[in-house]
């Protein structure tokens, strides 16, 4: 009985030491460890905030936010916030952020293969979004992206596919638009190696970042336009300039944006963290998209109602011409640049499996579509 008193006495003695060192400044008994401080990843867009595209990298930040229980957490900054939109590869690489949101396309003057992992002009071989999401995370695409930014590039990133922004919209004219001759010579805001396929059927492109479109149109610099299409160019305000809006387009068709985070920044994170951010990326992917379709039926019905816009079907022939001219343009780039032929030839590959099943076994999307709701003529 005594030493069991002793004992809760001498128990109790620790318990006061305990509480004498935490409020005693320089005691050298060290207190409980506390609850480790949350993660901040400092992330910057290539777009403006209020854009729809910044909408999918806030909708990634509450993800990780609430996956991750607080621990981590994404600080979104809009474009321009740090440094310009084209200059987000070398900041992530240089740790300047710790991440960017983004689209690899916009890297093409470094090195001409970063455009196939955005889907690629034409969708890439036939391929449409699930397809190609298909030939990232099923047929070794996501092991190349990252093998391009670390071995060709010479790039300390780590890329995720995150945003599919599209399909796109051919874009807006100041004039109507009925065959190929008709836009040749007018000067159009395109960019990657769509521009280049572009500037090869007789436009005259120019290379500017989203948020600086509407400014150009205003002072006449440009008569045409591509940026999104749908409820991505509403908010823009295009329609302000521009009164003729054509869709659909082959030049992105497909289009994913990226996710790149520094290779250091990554390295440090935990496993579970690691994990956390690549399945609120492709959760992010998933439904920011299904949204996204609902806003884009919104806004077009907004654009012809409220604003007056023609939104027109875009002439075939434009369609076609822009498709066998990427072909021979890729073609030709693929027999000069290693890596560029290995992962067109990785993704003809895939397609080539994927693209003639899905055609065979899904009905054609128009099948049930024009029996419920027929084109208007």
């Amino acid at each position: 009985m005594r030493r069991r008193f002793a004992s809760s006495r001498l128990g109790a003695l620790v318990v006061v030491l305990v509480a004498v060192a935490v409020l005693v400044p320089g005691s050298r008994i060290i207190a409980p460890a506390t609850a480790q401080a949350p993660i901040t990843l400092k992330m910057q867009a290539a777009w403006p905030a209020g854009w729809t595209l910044y909408d999918n990298f806030t909708m990634f930040a509450e993800k990780v936010n609430k996956l991750s229980a607080g621990r981590l957490k994404i600080e979104t900054l809009p474009a321009g916030a740090i440094v310009p939109p084209f200059e987000l590869l070398d900041a992530v690489h240089k740790k300047v952020l710790d991440g960017a949101h983004s689209w690899a396309a916009y890297w093409v003057g470094k090195n001409k293969t970063a455009v196939l992992f955005t889907g690629g002009p034409g969708g890439t071989h036939g391929m449409d979004f699930i397809d190609a999401m298909g030939w990232m995370y099923e047929g070794g695409g996501l092991q190349l992206y990252n093998e391009f930014y670390r071995d060709v590039l010479k790039v300390n990133v780590i890329a995720i596919p995150i945003l599919p922004a599209g399909p796109q919209a051919f874009g807006w004219f100041k004039r109507p638009i009925k065959n190929l001759a008709d836009f040749k010579g007018m000067k159009c805001r395109q960019t990657g190696m769509a521009a280049e396929v572009f500037t090869a059927m007789g436009m005259r492109t120019v290379n500017m970042p989203g948020g600086e479109i509407l400014p150009a149109a205003e002072r006449g610099v440009i008569d045409c336009a591509e940026w999104v299409g749908g409820v991505e160019d509403l908010r823009a305000g295009f329609h302000n300039i521009w009164k003729y809006h054509y869709t659909p387009g082959m030049h992105e068709n497909v289009t994913i944006g990226e996710l790149i985070i520094n290779g250091d920044v990554w390295k440090k994170l935990p496993p579970d963290l690691q994990e956390i951010i690549h399945t609120a990326a492709t959760e992010t992917f998933f439904r920011w998209w299904m949204r996204w379709q609902r806003q884009h039926a919104d806004a077009l019905k907004e654009l012809q109602e409220k604003h007056k816009v023609n939104i027109l079907k875009t002439p075939d022939d434009i369609l076609i011409e822009f498709l066998k001219t990427w072909d021979k343009i890729a073609a030709q780039e693929a027999a000069k640049n290693p890596f560029f032929k290995k992962v067109w030839e990785s993704q003809k590959q895939y397609a080539s499996f994927v693209v003639p099943t899905k055609r065979f076994m899904f009905p054609p999307y128009e099948f049930a579509a024009d029996h419920y709701w027929p084109r208007k003529k």
